[in-house]
């Protein structure tokens, strides 16, 4: 039989003792259909055609291929050859000719991919409320946000129907459904995971992030499909080695009249309890003066960079207005009213404020804030949903604009069982550095709980 956890060193130990990759999807499809979770996919390989790469697959060894029968799933989007990409806008939708890069990387490296994900519609918001293909609900509880926009990626993960996941961050939506459904979320470096054929939401800030179970699954995609794609214009390729961080690591942590749980008590006191839990490892805590960062999340969507969200959906505003969710046709409502000169004045602002930003990691290493200060039940979003959208973006909305790298990480449970989640977060290319640092606070939360 499969392993009980879909975790993907796991399955590795189950393949190299004889386990078939035919054997993990039947047992899949059969998960899948006995569970009742709907919103999470958008579309599928039919069971005929994912038995059909198993059984390709088997015609190699594992020890070939390091994701040898590996399942995962592709936010819907990020293109995969065989299924449409529609970004949850059924009038967008289109056959891609291809995967996306990254998408075909994996597949070559074994990754078996079993279907596209439900998203906020374009990737605009960060509650998984937004779509035609109906609301993504949390794995614990589902009267509560799975949050977005990769919402289906998280969940189709948390549920264990694939062992990883592709999202897109580009302002927490990788790092939001990962505190929500208790896994780990990273958004990497800019450009370091090609995002060609990728949808845009903000081109000059997108990534493409992963969600897994813990945080060896997360590195041993990552270390795999990190490469220089000359074809994406946007793509970075990683400097030379940056010095090791010093022991003892100094994190930092915002002033306390800073936090903002938006009336969530006890957000703030499992946050009060990862303070703690950090105080007893070998480091410094430091706190510092965030404002600039607050003041930088404030401008991703009240500035002149809604216009980038504008530009992928402009043609269908024109021609088919209806087609668009009514709540994303008022986010980027006023993006007709941005001028060259709001965009230059807002550039201005951003170096500014980064100037400011640097200061803080001539004090730090790294820091860390909660993933999100509040979890929403459903209808809360939907009554009120810009205002409790900008609430879940305020840890999460700077970090794009001011190039930083990321990992959202479980840090303990509400008492109605809802999960809770702190990010760690330092400048780009501090992506191995921070991965061995959340390898530490895993292990850290694993001793404090046992």
């Amino acid at each position: 039989m499969p392993p009980e956890t879909m975790d993907i060193q796991s399955l590795r130990r189950a393949y190299a003792q004889g386990m078939r990759p035919s054997r993990v999807i039947h047992e899949l499809l059969g998960r899948m259909e006995r569970e009742d979770r709907a919103g999470v996919w958008i579309s599928r390989f039919s069971a005929e055609q994912l038995m059909a790469m198993a059984y390709q697959l088997e015609k190699a060894s594992p020890d070939q291929l390091p994701l040898y029968g590996i399942p995962f799933a592709i936010k819907d989007n990020i293109d995969v050859q065989g299924l449409e990409t529609t970004a949850a806008c059924p009038a967008y939708a289109y056959r891609p000719e291809c995967n996306a890069v990254v998408v075909e990387h994996l597949v070559k490296l074994g990754a078996i991919p079993i279907g596209k994900t439900n998203l906020d519609q374009f990737a605009t918001g960060l509650n998984g409320t937004r779509s035609p293909y109906g609301v993504c609900r949390n794995f614990f509880n589902p009267d509560y946000i799975a949050g977005g926009s990769s919402s289906g990626s998280a969940v189709s993960v948390a549920s264990q129907w694939v062992s990883f996941s592709l999202g897109t961050d580009t302002a927490g939506s990788g790092r939001i459904p990962a505190a929500f459904n208790n896994l780990v979320g990273l958004k990497p470096s800019r450009g370091l995971i090609s995002t060609r054929g990728v949808v845009p939401a903000c081109r000059t800030l997108d990534c493409v992030s992963l969600f897994a179970q813990n945080v060896e699954d997360v590195r041993w995609v990552f270390d795999r499909i990190v490469h220089f794609d000359p074809q994406d214009s946007f793509a970075r390729t990683l400097p030379a080695p940056l010095p090791s961080f010093q022991k003892p690591l100094r994190i930092g942590v915002a002033l306390s009249h800073q936090l903002q749980f938006f009336g969530d008590h006890e957000y703030a006191r499992l946050y009060e309890h990862a303070c703690i839990r950090l105080g007893s490892a070998e480091v410094v805590i430091k706190e510092v003066d965030c404002s600039c960062l607050f003041e930088v999340a404030s401008m991703l969507y009240q500035g002149p960079w809604v216009v980038e969200r504008y530009l992928i959906m402009q043609q269908l505003l024109h021609d088919h207005p209806e087609a668009i969710l009514p709540v994303i046709r008022e986010v980027v409502a006023t993006a007709g009213e941005q001028s060259a000169a709001d965009m230059f004045r807002a550039l201005y602002r951003l170096q500014a404020l980064k100037r400011r930003a640097e200061c803080i990691w001539s004090e730090v290493d790294l820091m860390m804030m909660p993933t999100a200060g509040r979890i929403f039940r459903v209808e809360e979003v939907q009554s009120e949903p810009l205002a409790r959208n900008t609430e879940l973006g305020y840890y999460t909305n700077f970090m794009n604009l001011l190039d930083y790298t990321a990992i959202a990480m479980p840090a303990g449970f509400k008492n109605d069982g809802l999960p809770f989640g702190v990010t760690f977060f330092a400048p780009a290319f501090r992506d191995t550095d921070l991965l061995d640092w959340a390898s530490e606070w895993a292990r850290m939360t694993k001793d404090s709980e046992s």
